[in-house]
This record gives structure tokens, C-alpha cells and sequence, in this order.
């Protein structure tokens, strides 16, 4: 499996090629942005250009919405980064008294919409980035938690500026690696369930209390970044995110040091000072 520079992760087979004449065919006939598409890879491929790399199988699919073509094998899985932020439908507009704002919206049926998620095909993803989804509306962050639900298998996750509040509802049963930074958490109990982490990044949100890291003691977390959240002000702060992970070996990108498994002072004696 390799990284495409369109950001989409392809397998080795994910193109027979006795497919590759339809691929063609259809990327000229069912796109009206083909001309540019073909132009692309010619420019990629041209020796002039100064690119060696050739161009990958998905780079036909660069100005076309994937999900929309009616023959491929390009699934939800094979994308680096794909964009989720669905829009509300037309029942949802409806009810809202919006309708007007998307009268030109093709009307999907219940069958047709069930074979879309299907073919996004999330459970079987491994490493995927969600990050920057500008997430506005309610029924965006609603699909958005839709899919993270479906994330069984994925071990790596980049979450990055998403306005994240609460995933408390989520679990990641084989997550080992997670990128919060930039949303807006305020406690460690308001993240998902994710029992096998090694790797936390939490930067950059709004944590304050200190405690609560005390509820990933039971997983096998290696690595923990918590700068540019209030606690990270708190007096004594390293040795006391070490004492309520005695396992931990990296924090905020630093190695354990000596002074690191010094006991936090407690908070009368912190309070105390000597008058001479």
C-alpha cells in the first residue's frame, strides 16, 4: 500500500488492469473536468516537467467526487484524507424551514444513500486524517461522529482543529496513536474510549485538571502532549502528570527526566512561606 500525492492510499491491486480502459473511458465520458484531469498527467508524466515519480491510478480520479462515479474501486478506506462534512438533506432542510437553500439537490433514496456507506467502507480503515473539517453545522458534527463510530480497526487517527467537544461516546478499540491538538476539550473524560493508546497528542485545548489523567493509567500510553492547555501552568506539572502515569516515558516531546520522579508537593505545602 502506498501514499499517492492526491492524498489517496492505494493498494498495489486496488486497479486491475483489466480495468484500465474503462477507468479511461469513464473518466472522459462521466467527468466534465476529464480535459484537466488528462492534462495533469501528461504533465506528470512529461520529462520536461522535471517529475520522475509516475503518476499514480488515482490521479484520474483528482477533479472527480469519488463516491460519485459508477464504476471504480476506489473506497472510503483508500483515501489519506478524505472530507466528511456531509451536508443536511433535503427532509433535514425541510424541517428547518431551509429547503430553498438546496432546491437543486438530486433526492436519494433510502437503498441508494445504505450503498454509498457501504462503499465508504470505514470499518476496514487503518490510518486515516479527519483533520480541518470545519465541521458548522449540527448535522455535519452528527455524520462526522457517524463515522468515527465505525473506525474499528484504525490505529492511527489525526483529528486536528475539528472544534471536537465531546467523544466520549466513541470507542477506538485498536487505536494506538491519536492527534487532538487545536479542538475543544476541557477534560480528559471527555475523550473516546481508546484502551490500547500509546501515542496522545492534546495540545492546544482547554484542560485544566490534572486528575483525570489518572483514567488512562490502565492503557499502555507511551507518549503524552499536553502543551498549550491551562494545566500545562499548573505548579509542579511534570512531576505531576508523571505521578498519575507511572508509565509514561515522553511528555510534551521530552524524555523523562530525574527530576520528573520527584513527588508533587501537596497543596498546603505549596501554600506555605517563610517570613524572616
Amino acid at each position: 500500500m502506498s501514499e499517492s500525492s492526491s492524498g489517496v492510499v492505494t493498494n498495489n491491486d486496488s486497479l486491475p488492469k483489466s480495468h484500465s480502459s474503462r477507468y479511461s473511458d469513464l473518466s472522459d465520458t462521466h467527468s466534465p473536468l476529464a480535459g484537466p484531469s488528462r492534462q495533469r498527467v501528461l504533465v506528470e508524466q512529461s520529462p520536461d516537467s522535471g517529475i520522475v515519480t509516475s503518476p499514480s491510478p488515482s490521479s484520474r480520479f483528482r477533479f472527480v467526487s469519488w463516491y460519485k462515479l459508477e464504476e471504480h474501486d476506489v473506497r472510503g478506506d483508500q483515501l489519506a484524507c478524505p472530507r466528511v462534512r456531509e451536508g443536511p438533506s433535503e427532509e433535514e432542510l425541510f424541517l428547518r424551514g431551509e429547503q430553498h437553500a438546496h432546491r437543486g439537490m438530486r433526492r436519494v433514496n433510502e437503498a441508494q444513500s445504505w450503498e454509498e456507506r457501504l462503499q465508504e467502507n470505514w470499518e476496514n480503515c487503518v490510518e486515516l486524517n479527519l483533520s480541518y473539517q470545519d465541521l458548522g453545522d449540527p448535522y455535519q458534527l452528527e455524520n462526522f461522529s457517524r463515522i468515527l463510530r465505525r473506525l474499528i480497526r484504525v490505529e492511527r487517527l489525526q483529528l486536528v482543529d475539528n472544534a471536537l467537544r465531546d467523544l466520549s461516546s466513541i470507542r477506538l478499540p485498536r487505536c494506538i496513536s491519536l492527534n487532538l491538538h487545536r479542538n475543544h476539550l476541557t477534560s480528559i473524560r471527555q475523550l473516546p474510549k481508546v484502551p490500547r493508546i500509546q501515542h496522545l497528542c492534546l495540545s492546544e485545548n482547554s484542560i485544566a485538571a490534572l486528575g483525570e489523567l489518572a483514567l488512562l493509567g490502565a492503557t499502555p500510553l507511551q507518549s503524552l502532549t499536553l502543551s498549550r492547555n491551562p494545566c500545562e501552568f499548573q505548579e509542579d506539572y511534570r512531576s505531576r502528570v508523571f505521578s498519575c502515569l507511572p508509565k509514561l516515558e515522553v511528555l510534551d516531546g521530552i524524555p523523562r527526566l530525574p527530576e520528573d520522579s520527584v513527588p508533587p508537593k501537596s497543596p498546603a505545602t505549596s501554600r506555605m512561606c517563610t517570613i524572616l
